[in-house]
C-alpha cells in the first residue's frame, strides 16, 4: 500500500486534465468531473483505514528518502481531512453540473473546482513545508478564478478582496518558511520538528511560528484578519461559496493544529493565550455580524468565521480531549455549511431571492425543503443529538476541565445567538407570508445576484436536493456514531501530542 499517499494528489490532477481534455464539451467535463469526485471519495475512504489499522503512511515523492526530497506523510489527522474532503466533493459537482451555468461550465469551471480539490488534498497531505506553501498558492490561483469566473462585476470586487489578504498571507508564509530554512536547514516538518526540539531556543523560530500564526490565520479567517471572507463568499454562484464555505478555512485551521502540534509544541505557553482571545474573539465578531445581516449567504459566511473560532478553541487549550473536539467540529462544520450554502440556493430557485425580507410562505409550498434546512440549521447550532451538539460539547467539557470560563461562557453565548440567526432565517423564509411586492421595491434589485432565475425541472430538482440529503445524512450518522467518531478524534488527538510518532514515521529507527 506504498502507493496510498499519492492517490488523494493524483486523483484530482488526472480529473483536472482530462476535463481540461474535454474543454468545449460540458457533458464530457461534467461526467469526467463526477466520476474524479467518486474516485476520490472511494480512495479516502481506503486511505482512513488503513491508516486507523496500520498508522502513519509515508511516501517519498521520486524515491527521494527525506530530508532530500519532498514527502507525503498521512496520519490520522491528515486522513480525516482528505476524507471530508472526498465526501464534499461529489455532493459539490452534482449539484454544480445544474447550479452552474453552462457559460461557466464551458470555460473552465471543473477544471478549477478538480484543481482546487488538487490544492486541498495536497496541503492535507504533504510533509514539506515549502510544499504546503505550493500548495496554498494552487488553492490561492484556482479559487481566485472560481469567485472572479463569470466577469460580473461584483465577482470581481469579491475577488480582488479575496485575493489582496490571501497574497498578504502568502508573502508572510513564505518569509516564515525562509527564516526556518535559515535556522534548521531543512523543510521537512518532521526534521524541523526533530531540530527544533533537540537544539536550544532559537528566537528566530519563535518569529517564524509568530509568522506562520499570522499567515494561517488569514487563511483560516480568525480575528482580526477574516475580513476577505464575508466580503468574498457572497459574490461568486452558490456551488462556489460552499466548496469555499466547507474546505478553505479548514486548510487554514489544519495548518494551525500541524505546526503548532508537531513544529512548534514548546511555544504552547506562549501562544496558547494569544489563540485563545483570537478564538473568543473570532466566535463572537462573526456570530454578531451573522446577526445584523439581511441575506442568506450574508448570514453564513459571518457564521463560518464564527465557527472557525471554535475550531481554534481546542487549538488553544491543547488537551486530547480538546484536540479531538476540534477535529470533530472541523469534520461537522464542513458538511454542516457545504450543506447550508446548498440549501440556500434551492431556497433562491424557488423564492427568487437570498433577501429575507423578500422571501416568506416556502414551508407551505416546499415543506420537505423547509425540514431539510431546519435539521441542518440546528444543528449548526448545536442542538443534540445532532453532530453539532458533540463537538460542541467535547470543547465545553474540554474547557471546564482546564478552568477556560471565559472561553466557556463565549462558546455557550455564541451557540445561543447561532440559535438565534438560524431561526431568523427559518422564520422569515419559510413560516411567514410572502411579502407583496411594490413598485419602489423592484427599483432597487438584489445585490450580487447572478444566480440563474430559472424555474427547477423535475431532473434539476433531484440533482440539486440528492447532495444536499446525502450531507444531511452524514451530517446525521456522525452524531448518532457520535462514540465511534469521538474514539478516532481522540486516537488521533493522541498522535499529534506525541510528535515522537511523527517524526519516528518519517525517519525509522
Amino acid at each position: 500500500m506504498e502507493w496510498l499517499p499519492i492517490l488523494p494528489i493524483l486523483i484530482p490532477l488526472a480529473t483536472a486534465v482530462g476535463c481540461l481534455l474535454a474543454w468545449g464539451r460540458v457533458g464530457a467535463q461534467q461526467t469526467i468531473s463526477l466520476a474524479g469526485s467518486l474516485l476520490l471519495f472511494a480512495a479516502s475512504v481506503l486511505l482512513l483505514l488503513v491508516v486507523d489499522r496500520d498508522g502513519i503512511q509515508v511516501l517519498g515523492v521520486g524515491d527521494w528518502r527525506p530530508p532530500f526530497g519532498i514527502v507525503l506523510v498521512i496520519d490520522r489527522l491528515s486522513a480525516l481531512m482528505v476524507l471530508l474532503a472526498g465526501v464534499l466533493a461529489p455532493c459539490i459537482v452534482t449539484y454544480a453540473v445544474v447550479a452552474i451555468d453552462d457559460r461557466r461550465q464551458h470555460f473552465g469551471f471543473h477544471v478549477l473546482l478538480q484543481t482546487l480539490f488538487l490544492g486541498v488534498c495536497g496541503a492535507f497531505t504533504t510533509g514539506d513545508l515549502f510544499n504546503l506553501y505550493v500548495w496554498f498558492e494552487v488553492l490561492l490561483i484556482s479559487s481566485f478564478v472560481l469567485v472572479a469566473l463569470g466577469g460580473e462585476r461584483a465577482q470581481l470586487e469579491g475577488a480582488i478582496k479575496y485575493v489582496t489578504l490571501n497574497l498578504l498571507s502568502s508573502i508572510t508564509f513564505l518569509a516564515a518558511v525562509g527564516i526556518i530554512y535559515a535556522v534548521t536547514g531543512t523543510l521537512t516538518m518532521a526534521d524541523i520538528a526533530r531540530s527544533i526540539t533537540a537544539g536550544s531556543p532559537q528566537p528566530m523560530a519563535t518569529v517564524a511560528a509568530s509568522m506562520l500564526l499570522v499567515a494561517f490565520g488569514i487563511k483560516a479567517a480568525v480575528f482580526p484578519v477574516f475580513y476577505w471572507l464575508p466580503a468574498s463568499y457572497h459574490t461568486p454562484p452558490i456551488a462556489v461559496g460552499a466548496v469555499m464555505a466547507g474546505l478553505m478555512t479548514k486548510v487554514g485551521v489544519y495548518s494551525l493544529v500541524r505546526v503548532y502540534t508537531l513544529i512548534f509544541s514548546h511555544e504552547q505557553p506562549y501562544a496558547g493565550p494569544l489563540l485563545a482571545w483570537c478564538a473568543a474573539l473570532t466566535m463572537i465578531v462573526g456570530v454578531l455580524g451573522a446577526a445584523a445581516q439581511g441575506d442568506i449567504r450574508r448570514i453564513l459566511a459571518f457564521h463560518s468565521i464564527s465557527q472557525v473560532g471554535y475550531m481554534i478553541l481546542g487549538l488553544a487549550i491543547f488537551t486530547p480531549l480538546a484536540l479531538a473536539g476540534t477535529m470533530v467540529y472541523i469534520v461537522h462544520h464542513g458538511l454542516v455549511k457545504t450543506n447550508l450554502f446548498l440549501i440556500a440556493g434551492l431556497i433562491h430557485r424557488v423564492g427568487g431571492s437570498y433577501q429575507l425580507n423578500r422571501l416568506g410562505g416556502l414551508y407551505t409550498s416546499f415543506p420537505g425543503l423547509g425540514l431539510l434546512f431546519l435539521v441542518v440549521a440546528m444543528s449548526l447550532a448545536g442542538i443534540p443529538p445532532l453532530s453539532g451538539f458533540w463537538a460542541k460539547l467535547a470543547l465545553v467539557i474540554a474547557s471546564v476541565e482546564t478552568h477556560h470560563w471565559w472561553l466557556l461562557a463565549s462558546a455557550l453565548g455564541v451557540s445561543l445567538l447561532t440559535l438565534f440567526s438560524m431561526v431568523k432565517i427559518w422564520a422569515e423564509a419559510f413560516w411567514k407570508p410572502m411579502p407583496q411586492m411594490t413598485p419602489a421595491d423592484n427599483e432597487f434589485p438584489e445585490a450580487y445576484d447572478d444566480e440563474p432565475d430559472i424555474p427547477p425541472t423535475r431532473v434539476s430538482w433531484l440533482a440539486m436536493t440528492l447532495p444536499c440529503v446525502v450531507l444531511a445524512a452524514a451530517m446525521i450518522a456522525v452524531g448518532v456514531f457520535a462514540g465511534p467518531v469521538f474514539e478516532f478524534a481522540e486516537r488521533a488527538a493522541e498522535e499529534l501530542l506525541n510528535p515522537q510518532v511523527y517524526i519516528e514515521a518519517v525517519f525509522p529507527v
